[in-house]
């Protein structure tokens, strides 16, 4: 980290975060970060569900919900970039306040609710994106639809075309019963619909689904079925957790979703269960806390293909990306790897 970007980040945590969060982004369209380009290298090269990576790291969904800022995080060091979450129709989401910082636990709390400019808009902003790295999609429902299933197959109808793969959102703890649609007769007949919407589509497109971090081995288990039954090309593990257990500071019980740091561990077993179920069946990718190459490393001994981050940002800045990347090579090259493929789950045993 440059002292640039470190007394930026310090400007940044004196602001309310959702402004400073606008803020990033709006340095980001105005050329003001240091953006190095894709980082990588023959062991960081990476294959996910016929994507192309120059490396497994990639930027989770809700940093630009909006598509804003897609040229520059191209080219800010990530081996893909994933925007949303979108809905059919533009909706506020919850009231604010809705997004808080842990900074002694490096976490964050978000309730945004699906906040976003609507379907139509972004298909806009993605129809003009540049030729590059692959980037998705997270696709979303309206809090007051009544087809659910519905709204995730129009945004992808709608939004498809420009993008390299989609995400299939059921994970949410922000927008109300959302999470029933991971029970398996509800997440079969969600699959079916939009497996369906991504066959009329002009072009092939990638489809992965996202899950909760707040499950029983059971629950993994079924969905695992499900995913694999549906052809779903990858499972993201995993979203924001509501659990609060050994937190610290004035807003430790507020509602939403946890992310960052005490996420690792819940997410990372969650994630090697995943890959004990599929038995390399399904490439999954790994979310959840991941602040270091160390971390990344792990998500990818313990099965994920790829990784994505987003929280750790908030705390180390945007060229956290490239020197994940650059540090995940050494840790190959140091245990003898070729290739990141030789890592993937070779730790998933240890995970219980």
């Amino acid at each position: 980290m440059t002292l640039a970007e470190g007394a930026g980040l310090k400007l940044m945590r004196a602001l309310d975060p959702e402004t400073a969060h606008g803020l990033a982004l709006r340095a980001l369209r105005a050329g003001l970060a240091p953006l190095p380009g894709p980082v990588s290298s023959p062991r960081l090269a990476t294959r996910l569900a016929g994507l192309d990576l120059p490396n497994p790291i990639g930027l989770a969904a809700g940093f630009d919900k909006n598509a804003t800022a897609v040229a520059p995080l191209m080219h800010a060091g990530f081996g893909f970039i994933e925007l949303g979450a979108v809905t059919p129709r533009p909706q506020p989401g919850n009231p604010r306040p809705r997004l808080f910082r842990l900074a002694r636990d490096r976490a964050v709390i978000n309730r945004f609710g699906f906040n976003n400019d609507g379907m139509d808009v972004v298909a806009d902003r993605l129809a003009a994106r540049p030729d590059g790295i692959p980037v998705g999609l997270n696709l979303g429902a309206n809090k007051d639809s009544d087809d659910r299933a519905g709204d995730y197959a129009q945004v992808l109808e709608t939004c498809g075309p420009y993008v390299d793969f989609a995400t299939v959102n059921v994970s949410s703890p922000n927008t109300a019963k959302l999470r029933d649609l991971q029970g398996p007769q509800a997440l079969a007949a969600l699959l079916e619909r939009v497996t369906r919407a991504r066959a009329a589509l002009p072009r092939p497109l990638a489809l992965f689904l996202k899950i909760a971090p707040d499950l029983s081995d059971g629950e993994i288990a079924a969905i695992a079925r499900v995913a694999l039954d549906a052809g779903i090309d990858a499972i993201v593990a995993t979203n924001t957790t509501t659990e609060r257990t050994g937190l610290h500071g004035p807003h430790a019980r507020q509602q939403g979703g946890l992310s960052g740091a005490p996420l690792f561990e819940k997410s990372t077993r969650v994630l090697a269960r995943l890959a004990r179920e599929t038995g390399g069946e399904l490439p999954l990718i790994g979310v959840g806390g991941i602040s270091s190459a160390q971390d990344a490393y792990a998500k990818i001994r313990a099965g994920a293909s790829a990784v994505q981050l987003y929280t750790a940002m908030v705390y180390d800045g945007l060229s956290l990306a490239p020197r994940i990347a650059h540090d995940l090579d050494q840790l190959l090259a140091k245990d003898g790897f070729s290739n990141i493929s030789q890592a993937i789950g070779i730790d998933k045993e240890t995970w219980q």
